[in-house]
């Protein structure tokens, strides 16, 4: 591809050299320059992508992309790209590089505090029954319709989501549903991507050690809908924003006269509303009313706040094209989505469920519904991130003690933190009473497990999918679903020796 070629999407760029030169590739890591690359220079937090320029060009790159002007010594060695903005730039230049891969995908970004892997995960579902293929880039895992590898952030850098997409076309993918993180977003990285639909699930704390303010997260998730409008192609995308949520509200008003608008949720004035009917440890059931037509809809998943995933889901679907009676009938077939109110176990009738829950709100949503489904107590195990957002920790100890009958506070990815002081600070948020602390994860699991009778429900809070422990010297294999099956079978063992041991007083065949 040649250099004018690769350029064409940036709306401003000042050239040194020509552009005719042929390029063999983009990085933005110099690590990974070749001859013939282009090497687009990105200002990290600790470091400088330009500072590594004379690195790419001694490796061979032919042109350099920058947010510096052309230095005299380097400006007669390779092509020079003076550009306002690298990340913007990188974004632009991936997609380019592959040959706007979405613009060829029903391409659909879930943004939001909470329920986004849910929702793409239903998404990808419904896409698949409908056309077969269909991709997934999210926290849990990145499906190119071939192969699912587990994902290292929810929203890759724009030249790994580049070269997913375009072999997702190439594997016959036709749509993909992926993750629009608020980091991705501040960074700019899916400005190369031209969406169908946008859909905003909620916004509740989070993230505040990177945001700030609630504000400032709002800011950012709203940016999404600013770049789909500035999207570099001429699709005509949806913004489907669930209304229940007051920010939702809000960005209905500042998009209104911009973008093509849908909304969700369980106000008579959405487009897609639902009306609950029942829930059930199994599923639950929901009406749909849709362009004056009420719709029953069964999904295998609990939770109030899985019901906005689900409807959030179907209203994507129809909004690509997919027949919304089709829609219905996929989702009654859904899985459980990894980590999201999974079922990992039951002893003796006590359901003990695992949850990512890490924020308030998810907290809130996940105990109220497992409290709301059992006739017994429910056992809550939780924890809170070390080198993040401390004020959401004595929130969440409020939470966990008021809607639970115990609670067992222990340890969640500590980072560089003391797991102790982390505790505390969960602990200055709760009641004296029904609270236990046990920093060693393993134990405190194992702990409720023991500690859970006839009709309780153990929810283990926190970690979902996770398969790690991140303390002060890396990460550690970590897995909740093995601690529980290890847990339940240590507590199966310790029953069979109770029985064999205990002595018997009653009359026999013999006798």
């Amino acid at each position: 591809m040649k250099l004018k070629t690769l350029l064409a999407p940036l709306p401003t760029s000042k050239i040194t050299g020509t552009e005719s030169v042929n390029i063999a590739g983009v990085a933005v890591d110099s690590r990974k320059i070749q001859p013939g690359f282009c090497y687009i220079a990105i200002p990290g937090t600790h470091v400088d992508g330009a500072d590594f320029i004379p690195d790419a060009i001694r490796q061979g790159a032919s042109a350099i992309v920058s947010e510096k002007a052309a230095p005299p010594t380097l400006a007669s060695q390779v092509a020079w790209v003076q550009i306002p903005n690298a990340h913007v730039a990188a974004a632009l230049l991936a997609a380019s590089w592959y040959r706007f891969p979405s613009r060829y995908l029903k391409t659909v970004g879930v943004t939001g505090t909470n329920g986004k892997t849910t929702t793409t995960f239903l998404l990808q579902h419904i896409f698949r029954k409908y056309w077969h293929r269909a991709g997934l880039i999210g926290t849990v895992t990145y499906d190119n319709g071939a192969t699912r590898t587990p994902s290292q952030q929810t929203t890759p850098g724009p030249l790994d989501t580049a070269s997913m997409l375009n072999d997702m076309l190439n594997h016959g993918c036709r749509a993909v549903a992926l993750e629009v993180s608020s980091h991705a977003l501040t960074q700019y990285r899916t400005v190369g991507i031209e969406f169908d639909v946008g859909i905003f699930t909620n916004l509740t704390q989070d993230h505040l050690d990177y945001h700030h303010t609630m504000e400032e997260y709002f800011q950012a998730k709203s940016d999404f809908f600013r770049q789909i409008i500035q999207g570099p192609g001429k699709k005509k995308p949806i913004a489907l924003i669930n209304i229940d949520d007051e920010y939702g509200r809000k960005l209905t008003e500042m998009f209104a006269s911009s973008l093509t608008i849908k909304t969700f949720g369980s106000s008579l004035q959405c487009d897609f509303r639902m009306i609950p009917h029942h829930m059930s440890p199994k599923g639950s059931e929901i009406e749909l009313v849709y362009k004056n037509k009420s719709y029953l809809i069964r999904i295998p998943l609990i939770g109030r706040f899985n019901l906005y995933n689900a409807l959030g889901a179907l209203a994507g679907a129809v909004c690509v094209g997919i027949p919304i009676r089709d829609s219905i009938a996929a989702l009654a077939s859904c899985h459980q989505i990894p980590g999201r109110m999974e079922l990992a176990g039951i002893k003796e009738n006590v359901h003990i469920f695992i949850d990512y829950a890490h924020t308030p709100d998810a907290l809130a949503n996940a105990c109220k519904t497992l409290k709301d489904l059992g006739s017994g107590k429910l056992i809550t195990v939780f924890g809170c991130g070390g080198d993040r957002d401390r004020t959401k920790r004595p929130l969440m100890g409020k939470i966990a003690a008021q809607y639970s009958d115990s609670c067992i506070v222990t340890s969640d990815n500590p980072r560089s933190e003391d797991p102790e002081a982390i505790i505390r600070d969960i602990l200055s948020g709760m009641p004296s009473s029904k609270i236990q602390t046990i920093s060693d994860r393993k134990e405190a699991i194992r702990t409720a497990i023991e500690q859970a009778a006839k009709n309780d429900i153990v929810l283990i809070a926190g970690k979902g999918h996770e398969t790690y422990q991140e303390v002060a010297d890396g990460r550690i294999d970590f897995n909740d679903f093995t601690q529980v099956r290890q847990a339940l079978a240590h507590w199966s063992h310790q029953n069979q020796q109770n029985y064999l041991q205990k002595p018997f007083h009653g009359k026999t065949d013999r006798s």
